[in-house]
């Protein structure tokens, strides 16, 4: 079996754990507001002198939410399994 350094165990923790915080935070923000998550999406794209605009916007409305929910579960999922299993 490969043994890891307590050293090295500590910072996976501390990487997971921010990535986990990341994700929570990003998927709050998609799900609870979807529209002005695309609409910075657009600003970005402008700022590099490109042209973005969705097609429909109920369709890309919910789909944001989707991927924010996704966000979330992959967000507590990790914090579950740093608290159980590490």
């Amino acid at each position: 079996m490969l043994k890891v350094d307590p050293c090295v165990y500590s910072w996976i923790k501390i990487a997971l754990g921010a990535v986990g915080a990341a994700s929570l935070v990003l998927g709050t923000f998609l799900a609870a507001r979807p529209r002005r998550a695309i609409e910075r999406q657009i600003e970005v794209y402008r700022s590099i002198n490109w042209k973005m605009e969705p097609i429909s916007w109920d369709k890309e409305i919910r789909n944001t939410r989707l991927m924010g929910a996704v966000a979330l579960f992959c967000g507590v999922l990790t914090f579950i399994l740093l608290v159980f299993r590490y």
